[in-house]
């Protein structure tokens, strides 16, 4: 292991951006359709991996959602959630805030209990024995409709004392604009929940501040395009509002076809606060150390470059001040040491 990807992991970080369903590793597909007596369009764990090699992001979506379908029990969502905590907490990362998509799995006879309570399970002891703490975030899928989404957020409401922290908006992004769902947004942030969205992954700029206008949200997920809109980029810098942004994936994705090109330098020097993940870490090729590498590596980051990236990703976070403090104390620590 470099020097520089043995800094990495030392650094205490959060992941932000992260969809559990895409931690399902091709290994893992395979055992749980077996447990499960679910039949794959697959032989074998190969032609799985092979099947993981796609272009786009719609081309992505749809082996995404094939491969939820051998997620049956609580236990399966439990094995998933614990196998991605047990990888993490190798590479430094002291807390996640993880997306779910309880609408791939309710539409599929699920129920939402099974999901989430499976979930909940495998974070708490990921707390208790890995020392990872968590938040779990609802994300909507906005290729389906609003009234779709209202009906998941009343389905929820149990689950909303402090157990599901916060709403996303994930799924397709181009021809479902923000804007689409701000109805439902405004009623979640009634129900006092955390906001988040995807804009700006492949939605130009326009998305991005339908995102922070309308939706009203306390992070943004990606934001790679908001540096097309000079105006934009001066606002969210004054905010101070985080990015979370997911280097593999945006090459993976098409959305940079050299990392060397991605924008997350830049994004940085015009005052953003960038935040590094992993997004959908079995697919796009790697989890925190692989996505910190990558841009490293390709945009020549300083030690103190990747130091910022970590202090940005605690800051951007939903743990309290003294939670914040503590790890960022840590980071300083470690930064002084390397000096």
């Amino acid at each position: 292991m470099s020097d520089l990807s043995n800094f990495i992991n030392a650094l205490p970080k959060a992941e932000l951006h992260l969809h559990l369903e895409g931690s399902l590793e091709p290994e893992m597909m395979m055992d749980l359709a077996t447990r499960n007596s679910i039949e794959l369009p697959y032989q074998s764990v190969d032609e799985i991996k092979e099947a993981y090699n796609f272009s786009n992001l719609q081309d992505f979506l749809d082996i995404y959602y094939q491969g939820m379908n051998v997620l049956q029990t609580e236990q399966d969502f439990y094995d998933l959630t614990f196998a991605y905590l047990e990888k993490v907490a190798k590479e430094g990362v002291v807390h996640v805030e993880v997306f779910y998509d309880p609408q791939g799995h309710t539409s599929r006879g699920i129920a939402f209990s099974t999901v989430t309570n499976g979930i909940l399970r495998a974070l708490d002891d990921g707390q208790e024995k890995l020392g990872v703490s968590s938040e779990l975030i609802m994300s909507f899928l906005r290729h389906l409709s609003e009234e779709d989404a209202f009906a998941t957020l009343e389905e929820a409401k149990p689950w909303f004392d402090g157990r599901i922290v916060a709403v996303g908006l994930d799924s397709s992004e181009m021809g479902h604009p923000p804007s689409k769902f701000e109805r439902v947004f405004n009623a979640a942030r009634d129900l006092d929940l955390k906001l988040v969205a995807h804009a700006g992954e492949e939605g130009p700029a326009e998305y991005v501040r339908e995102a922070i206008d309308l939706l009203k949200i306390d992070r943004l997920d990606h934001g790679n395009r908001t540096i097309e809109d000079d105006d934009l980029t001066q606002k969210l810098a004054k905010s101070g509002i985080a990015f979370t942004v997911c280097p593999l994936s945006n090459l993976k994705l098409c959305g940079v076809t050299d990392m060397k090109e991605h924008p997350l330098k830049k994004m940085m020097q015009a005052g953003l606060k960038v935040t590094v993940n992993s997004d959908d870490p079995a697919y796009f090729g790697g989890y925190m150390t692989a996505n910190f590498m990558s841009v490293a590596d390709a945009l020549k980051l300083s030690k103190d470059d990747i130091a910022v990236l970590c202090r940005n990703s605690i800051e951007g976070s939903f743990l309290t001040d003294e939670e914040k403090t503590q790890h960022l104390d840590r980071i300083d620590d470690i930064v002084s040491s390397h000096q």
